[in-house]
């Protein structure tokens, strides 16, 4: 009984540290387009911290997961965005106007 005590306390916690895992991921951060290369598929930011990657607030060249994103936003705009490593690179996996 000792060992499926220990056994199941082992998977919540494992259960449970994949859901903080998931939640961090989805917190937006706010930003503002300061340059655009499409041809790069790059956005530079000037944004408030990422919490899910600890970063605090800075200007910084991110790689987008979907070079269409760029599309949707210009220079000057105020943005909601989320980051995430993706390949070892941070990228910008979502973006919409504020």
């Amino acid at each position: 009984m000792r060992k499926f005590t220990t056994a199941l306390a082992i998977a919540t916690a494992v259960a449970l540290g994949g859901a903080t895992i998931a939640f961090a991921q989805a917190v937006p951060a706010d930003g503002q387009v300061t340059k655009i290369d499409q041809a790069a598929g790059k956005i530079t930011l000037k944004h408030g911290p990422i919490k899910n990657l600890d970063m605090d607030s800075m200007t910084m060249v991110f790689r987008v997961k979907d070079p269409a994103m760029l599309k949707a936003v210009k220079v000057g705009d105020n943005v909601k965005f989320e980051a995430e490593r993706v390949d070892g690179a941070i990228t910008v996996t979502k973006i919409r106007k504020r």
